[in-house]
């Protein structure tokens, strides 16, 4: 299927349940312009509601980095305003911090391809993910602090909490480009593979999952991401709110009947 050109310089298509979503703009380092933004904010609110879709790919082209970070020189033309206290917090609130969040709170389990650089909110997005498959010529690095500004799009909340406190602090006060195997060591990495087979290992992992049962899938998603945040009660009683509400599924019944026929599940995604 070939892929459509959406809003923003993304491309986009559909196929055998997988939505492969890949940044467009190789020659500006796939830096995100508001209008990419926008457009995956959107994409990622109306996949959950497309039965058709059971795993996003989140992807880049031309190879040499996944994202730069923000575009810093979009909108660049028009004239500078007198600074009004709040309006940084509120663009950061309504721009790349809602994309994180869009991510993060997508029923559909999300993997990021990431073959060559993140930097600053290309970061983010990689680690919002559900899954992140990197080629081993891949780095990450934060680089906000080169910028002299904190970083953003959540990401202390998300470095916290896949590779701890101090480790979180490493990243972001030292601005260093950090590796594919050491971002792997750091927790903050599923797989590092030959930049060669990021493709067809990325393809392989999508299609696991578009196989599997996708509500269950959401929802296991929801109580990992929920876990840090939650008390043992309300861990335990999300768990079991979740049961409740997949053991209603096709799925279930599937998953059980094929147990009991000692058969191969056919998972349909409800």
């Amino acid at each position: 299927m070939e892929e459509e050109l959406l809003g923003g310089d993304l491309l986009y298509r559909v196929e055998d349940g997988v939505a492969w979503l890949r940044l467009n703009r190789p020659d500006m380092a796939n830096a995100l312009t508001p209008d990419q933004r926008n457009a995956m904010i959107d994409l990622f609110r109306d996949v959950d509601q497309d039965r058709d879709v059971r795993v996003v790919v989140l992807g880049a082209t031309g190879g040499r980095h996944f994202c730069g970070g923000a575009d810093l020189r979009a909108n660049r033309s028009e004239p500078a305003e007198e600074p009004v206290t709040g309006t940084v917090m509120k663009m950061i609130g309504y721009g790349v911090q809602r994309l994180v969040a869009a991510i993060l709170d997508c029923q559909k389990p999300v993997i990021a391809s990431v073959p060559g650089t993140a930097a600053g909110i290309g970061v983010q997005l990689a680690i919002a993910s559900d899954l992140v498959v990197m080629a081993a010529e891949a780095s990450f690095v934060e680089v906000f602090v080169q910028r002299g500004i904190v970083p953003d799009g959540g990401a202390a909340y998300l470095l916290t909490r896949l590779c701890g406190v101090q480790r979180a602090k490493e990243l972001m006060l030292l601005g260093e480009k950090v590796g594919a195997a050491k971002a792997k060591e750091y927790g903050l990495v599923t797989e590092v593979v030959p930049r060669a087979e990021l493709d067809a290992r990325t393809a392989a992992v999508a299609a696991t999952l578009a196989a599997g049962p996708t509500v269950a899938i959401g929802l296991m998603k929801r109580l990992a991401n929920r876990a840090l945040d939650s008390d043992r009660a309300g861990a335990l009683f999300d768990e079991a709110m979740a049961q409740e509400v997949v053991m209603t599924t096709t799925d279930a019944q599937e998953g059980v009947a094929a147990f009991v026929e000692r058969r191969s599940t056919a998972f349909r995604g409800y």
